[in-house]
């Protein structure tokens, strides 16, 4: 049971009469039990009247996934069961984070029907946003006091990482397709294929000619090349606890899931094939053998659930997990943060182990307020924070110098500049033959 506003405004109501009868007739005490009394009476009588909240049967309808950032629509499906009608508010115990947009709906139902409840959800964290419970209150006609049942009535909607960085797509698909020969000529280097024979046009390498189709036709022709393709790409994501940092407001993790995503979708459409590993002590999440549009999908699956561990990543196990993958020459794309020599000792330790099989780039964020603080001097303080971000930058180029020593590649970036960084670097190392 509750009691509404109304009720207080009623017994505040008694305080006149009483008054008055206790000035005219010494009776205060008597007034006062009998208006309480009397609005009692009326609180009893309300709550009989009112419909019965447990004889309503709850139905919710809600899509299984949204991106975050999107708004979606959870219907609940009220149900009065009873015999009379029920006025009254419903509160769908959603998680905060699920975005609802409002807590409470007042509803009428009449015995034997049916009302539609709507809540616009915005989430504004990944992962498994639940509810689990619906609460509702039912008046009685004079508002007085309320009948109260929580039912249980489960749910949940998985937000999927937003994939923000899919604008840049388009962009490096186009330079693909002229890596490929549908918009530009032809190119050749180390780790090309064969593609076909045309004829020489002024300015080709003569190391292209291909004397017995020369021989065979009255012109001279020279053969085309293009990237091979069924290259493996193995994308490797620390979950430990440095990607927990944010930087412009961003978890250094979601910006890996970021980068991961749009070098899966420029992959998969050149033909390459693309596995992802989630680990920190444990393996948190995987996908392997997908293609096509499966492999974003089952991507981001797996990735949105995933917060990062307070735990330190452990990279002896990464060369393991990546011999599981494959045994060829890939690409291995390690995502972490190179902030320090001290957290990125293990990192420069097994490079040397991928780099004599694979061709390895790792990527990290870099903090654009670091950049900025640098430049910043105009009084003591920011000349102090000026040094402090000297030596951030410095600890990076100083991991960045070993891991280029060590045979890798790197690839630094803000949260918004690093995914198409990585997309460009593989686009680059697709044009040199290196995969």
């Amino acid at each position: 049971m509750s009691v509404s506003g109304r009720l207080v405004a009623v017994l505040a109501l008694g305080v006149v009469p009483v008054v008055l009868i206790s000035v005219l007739y010494d009776e205060a005490y008597l007034a006062l039990v009998g208006w309480i009394a009397f609005v009692v009476l009326l609180v009893v009588i309300d709550l009989v009247a009112a419909g019965s909240p447990r004889r309503v049967a709850v139905e919710r309808a809600l899509p299984a996934r949204v991106r975050l950032g999107e708004t979606v629509t959870s219907t609940l499906y009220l149900t009065n069961t009873g015999s009379r009608t029920l006025r009254g508010v419903v509160r769908d115990a959603w998680q905060p984070s699920a975005g609802p947009a409002t807590a409470r709906s007042r509803v009428a139902i009449p015995r034997g029907e049916r009302r539609a409840v709507t809540i616009a959800l915005t989430p504004f964290r990944r992962g498994e946003r639940r509810t689990e419970r619906v609460t509702i209150r039912s008046f009685g006609p004079l508002g007085l006091a309320a009948r109260q049942a929580t039912l249980r009535a489960e749910g949940h909607i998985r937000v999927l990482p937003p994939f923000n960085a899919r604008k840049h797509l388009p962009s490096r698909l186009a330079r693909l397709r002229e890596l490929d020969g549908r918009a530009s000529v032809m190119i050749r280097g180390q780790g090309t294929e064969f593609d076909s024979l045309r004829e020489y046009v002024r300015g080709d390498d003569v190391r292209s000619i291909d004397w017995r189709a020369t021989a065979r036709h009255s012109d001279v022709m020279v053969r085309t090349w293009r990237p091979e393709r069924d290259r493996r790409v193995v994308i490797v994501i620390d979950t430990g606890r440095t990607q927990a940092a944010r930087i412009d407001d961003e978890p250094r993790i979601d910006t890996a899931f970021e980068s991961a995503l749009l070098l899966a979708a420029l992959a998969t459409r050149a033909g390459d094939r693309v596995d992802l590993i989630l680990y920190d002590r444990r393996l948190r999440g995987r996908v392997h053998g997908a293609s096509g549009p499966e492999l974003l999908s089952r991507m981001v699956d797996v990735m949105a659930p995933i917060e990062p561990d307070l735990i330190e990543m452990d990279w002896t196990a990464v060369p393991g997990l990546v011999r599981q993958v494959t045994t060829q020459r890939s690409l291995v794309v390690l995502a972490t943060a190179i902030d320090a020599p001290g957290i990125s000792r293990e990192l420069m330790a097994i490079v040397p182990q991928l780099t004599r099989n694979h061709m390895v780039v790792v990527t990290s964020v870099t903090d654009p307020d670091v950049a900025a603080g640098v430049l910043a001097r105009g009084d003591r303080e920011e000349v102090y924070r000026a040094a402090a971000a000297e030596r951030a930058l410095l600890d990076v180029a100083r991991v960045t110098t070993v891991l280029k020593r060590f045979g890798a590649d790197v690839v630094t970036g803000a949260p918004a500049d690093l995914p198409p960084a990585l997309a460009d670097r593989y686009i680059a190392l697709k044009a040199a033959g290196r995969l």
